[in-house]
């Protein structure tokens, strides 16, 4: 798992549903950038997660500045 260091985003780079033209394509590959805000200052080192399901009824996100639903790391080094 990777995470972004911008939005704290977590995912998994070999994950093709983050990444559409990994499907229209049909291959599977790393991408060096967030699924989320197309960061490349990403980091395997990380602490925490939390997963949001309603970001706008979560005070939880409001408290991450969290707008998309998913995995986020509380802490990212």
């Amino acid at each position: 798992m990777k995470a972004c260091r911008q939005c704290q985003f977590l995912f998994d780079q070999k994950d093709s549903r983050l990444f559409p033209e990994a499907e229209r394509d049909n291959r599977k590959f790393q991408l060096d950038r967030c699924p989320n805000c197309n960061s490349t200052d990403l980091s395997e080192d990380y602490s925490g997660m939390v997963l949001i399901f309603d970001p706008e009824s979560s005070e939880i996100a409001k408290r991450l500045n969290v707008t998309r639903k998913g995995q986020y790391a509380l802490r990212v080094r």
